[in-house]
């Protein structure tokens, strides 16, 4: 195949060459997708349902589930397709949609919690000024902006990325659509038009990072601040899941997208990709509950029905401050 003009399918990453190795991962990946929707979905109905957690950071939480339910949406089903039915191939327009998805979630993703760092820097070190800074309005704005930034984002690279030639063939390595590996199979020269674009696209990211990292030495010194421990204990209750989230996130994607070429394999490739696109949406909702009593006894109370508000569901305003 000379050109991407000639190319009407892609060919994935196979998981095995035995029928029973392609069962084993066709069931690793309904176990990881049917927790992950359980996990976020739970979230998502509890923090809309619940007055109590109509506030800014379960706001912003619940639209971190919803990303997280798209990104893993985007390529597990198709995974398992491949696996129960032993197909490689995806279309060319299905490969293109499974691209713009993935990065539009991912990107929005990185850019809501940055917003969530925000949110935790100004409930800490301005808390007198916490209702006036995140009022409903600036909120439903922040929010918006990290959705539409993540949309602009993805919509660029796919539309570039599909748009310079592919004369290296239709075998992506790689068991969904990738950027990165989708380049591999581009003309030398027309990868540095892509090339720039991603080097924007570091800055921008690099910029959140310093953004994040600078809220939180902000946040740290002042939480040391604090006279009483259970004053301090509840602050790190509320940072610590997130500063978890945002480390889970760089480091496996920073692992999959740096890793020394000569370290290279399928099967290393497809362990490094599950745990940057896979493992976080899977695990973000664990992380989040784990230290928050607030979330878990509203969760059980929405699972047992002794939550009135949950029957009613009043969707319609998200939060109050």
């Amino acid at each position: 195949m000379s050109n991407s003009s000639s190319i009407t399918l892609f060919l994935l990453m196979e998981f095995g060459d035995t029928q029973e190795l392609r069962l084993l991962h066709f069931w690793l990946f309904l176990g990881i997708y049917l927790s992950a929707l359980l996990a976020n979905g739970l979230i998502i109905t509890t923090v809309a349902c619940d007055q109590h957690l109509h506030t800014p950071m379960y706001f912003f939480l619940l639209n971190l589930s919803l990303l997280d339910l798209g990104c893993i949406s985007t390529t597990l089903p198709k995974s398992m397709a491949s696996c129960l039915w032993n197909t490689r191939v995806i279309s060319y327009a299905g490969c293109a949609a499974q691209l713009f998805l993935f990065v539009f979630f991912i990107s929005a993703e990185y850019f809501i919690l940055t917003v969530m760092a925000y949110d935790r820097y100004v409930a800490i070190c301005k808390p007198l000024h916490y209702r006036t800074i995140l009022g409903s309005r600036a909120c439903v704005h922040m929010a918006a902006a990290a959705w539409g930034t993540g949309f602009l984002h993805a919509l660029l690279h796919t539309a570039n990325t599909f748009s310079v030639p592919l004369c290296k063939g239709n075998a992506v390595d790689q068991f969904f659509c990738e950027l990165a590996q989708i380049l591999k199979l581009s003309c030398s020269d027309a990868y540095l038009r892509e090339f720039r674009l991603l080097v924007f696209s570091t800055f921008v990211y690099l910029g959140c990072f310093v953004f994040i990292m600078l809220s939180y030495v902000q946040i740290f010194r002042a939480v040391l601040r604090i006279p009483s421990e259970q004053g301090r204990h509840k602050a790190f209750s509320m940072c610590l899941p997130h500063l978890a989230v945002v480390s889970l996130f760089l480091i496996t994607l920073i692992f999959s997208h740096l890793k020394p070429p000569s370290v290279s394999s399928p099967s290393l490739n497809l362990i490094v990709s599950v745990l940057y696109s896979v493992l976080p949406p899977a695990v973000n909702p664990l992380i989040y509950s784990m230290r928050n009593q607030e979330l878990q006894d509203a969760v059980w109370k929405l699972v047992t029905g002794c939550l009135p508000e949950a029957t009613k569901c009043p969707c319609s305003s998200m939060y109050h401050t």
